[in-house]
């Protein structure tokens, strides 16, 4: 009998895809694990977001980091998830998990960085838990509802061969250049993309072009095509960077190649201060490499 497996041995993708027939759902889901938000029936002509993120320290944000800037980036993850389906964020519930000994006034400071950003989106911070930790640290978890038009979801799996593929804004370096910690979700973006019904499908890129770009890949049943020299690169970094390095929470776009002038006047009207960049394409064919971004549990 051969040793079950572990996690690291296994790997995120492979993980969820064993888990996925252990989740039950009910005739409300209409869209459910492996997009970035869950999508369910709700009212009139509306659609409910579901979306849970996390932070940890030591992972996604340093210890000495200051305390507005990681409940920020806790909500601001979530967040560029709904962006990534076309929707509006609503109301986040916030789970606390700390070690008992650490200062009031950091967990003071997450909350003044959690409400500020949602303030700007429009956001309540409706409630949530908190709990204590065995062992010094800080982690922090964001469940975030939103809403979308009904039918107007943007999905990962709806590429097609041929489509172009775009991103917003420029890749790689976030980490070290702290674009992690201040980035804007792409909320304007992904909504006005959703509404225009030009999106054939769309994610964020937290783990990496590298990394995501795959999964949207996978999830069409389709492979891509990369040109590495149109990749918009954060100055100073290059172009295995932009693929690899991960936490840009940028949107990743696909759309048909005839809509291509279309696109680019809807982005030029509606978000002209935000890049938006071709950088490759749709194939039926193997994909072609590219530098992989993060790797949960590696």
């Amino acid at each position: 009998m051969e040793p079950d497996p572990t996690i690291r041995q296994t790997g995120e993708d492979a993980l969820v895809a064993r888990l996925l027939p252990l989740m039950p759902s009910n005739a409300f889901l209409v869209t459910g694990p492996g997009d970035d938000c869950a999508v369910t029936r709700s009212s009139g002509n509306r659609q409910l977001l579901l979306k849970t993120d996390c932070v940890v320290e030591g992972m996604h944000f340093l210890p000495g980091t200051d305390p507005e800037l990681i409940g920020r980036k806790a909500l601001a993850r979530a967040v560029s998830d709904i962006a990534a389906m076309g929707g509006t964020p609503l109301h986040a519930l916030v789970t606390l998990f700390v070690h008992a000994d650490r200062p009031v006034s950091q967990v003071e400071g997450i909350y003044r960085g959690m409400g500020r950003l949602a303030r700007q989106f429009g956001i309540s911070i409706a409630g949530g838990e908190s709990s204590g930790l065995p062992e010094d640290g800080l982690i922090i978890s964001v469940a975030l509802t939103g809403e979308v038009a009904e039918g107007k979801a943007v999905l990962r799996s709806t590429a097609r061969a041929g489509d172009l593929l775009a991103v917003t804004g420029v890749l790689g370096g976030s980490f070290p250049t702290g674009h992690h910690l201040s980035f804007i979700p792409r909320v304007r973006e992904g909504g006005v993309l959703a509404a225009s019904g030009l999106a054939t499908a769309m994610m964020d890129l937290s783990d990496g072009l590298g990394t995501d770009l795959p999964r949207l890949a996978a999830a069409s049943g389709l492979g891509f095509r990369i040109h590495a020299e149109l990749l918009p690169v954060r100055p100073g970094f290059t172009a295995a960077q932009a693929a690899g390095d991960g936490e840009d929470y940028e949107l990743l776009v696909t759309f048909r190649p005839g809509d291509r002038e279309r696109v680019a006047r809807l982005a030029a009207e509606h978000f002209p201060e935000t890049p938006f960049t071709v950088i490759g394409e749709m194939t039926t064919e193997p994909s072609s490499a590219l530098p992989s971004g993060y790797r949960h549990f590696n």
